[in-house]
């Protein structure tokens, strides 16, 4: 059914497109996985260090050849670090997840190397990059390519191994601004 503007439903896009607060209330609708994703900066210290972000904009792209995609804030320490670094990991995390998800999620949160140290993980043997140990599922990749859309930049990866967590779990969700789990 087509609408009318002077139907009580139709909708009136802004000037420059819809509002930026139009847009987060339509795409808080939508449910998302979360995943942490990790990489190792090796210029960072002496031994490198290790960085993580909670990312709710990640899914597979193809299976021939096997791609996956994250979409990370321009400017931020991922993005930077994903420019430079070609090989990194995300690991879908259950429902009992949650303060893991919430801690990588903070801005302005204390250093990762803290974080890292209360997730039990492991390093995959592909990327380098940590693990979280009881996520659902972990990938490992290594960036194909880079897109800049908008204030994000997609980083599609080439995954080159995976790693199967526990079948009891559920999947931790976002949905309304919130984490929640499925069912």
């Amino acid at each position: 059914m087509q609408q009318t503007p002077s139907s009580p439903a139709a909708i009136i896009p802004h000037s420059e497109g819809v509002s930026d607060d139009e847009f987060r209330a339509a795409m808080a609708r939508l449910t998302a996985g979360v995943v942490l994703v990790t990489a190792r900066d090796p210029e960072e210290g002496p031994h490198g260090e290790d960085v993580g972000m909670t990312a709710t904009a990640f899914m597979s792209v193809s299976l021939d050849p096997p791609l996956a995609m994250v979409s990370v804030r321009n400017d931020s320490r991922m993005e930077e670090l994903l420019e430079r670094q070609p090989l990194w990991a995300a690991s879908v995390l259950s429902e009992s997840q949650r303060q893991t998800a919430g801690r990588f999620a903070m801005k302005g949160r204390i250093s990762d190397k803290l974080l890292f140290r209360d997730a039990p993980h492991t390093r995959g043997e592909a990327s380098g990059a940590l693990l979280v140990d009881g996520a659902l599922a972990a990938v490992e990749c290594h960036t194909e390519q880079r897109v800049r859309a908008g204030d994000h930049t997609l980083v599609i990866g080439r995954v080159i191994g995976t790693r199967l967590g526990p079948d009891g779990a559920g999947p931790l969700t976002y949905f309304r601004g919130r984490y929640r789990r499925l069912g």
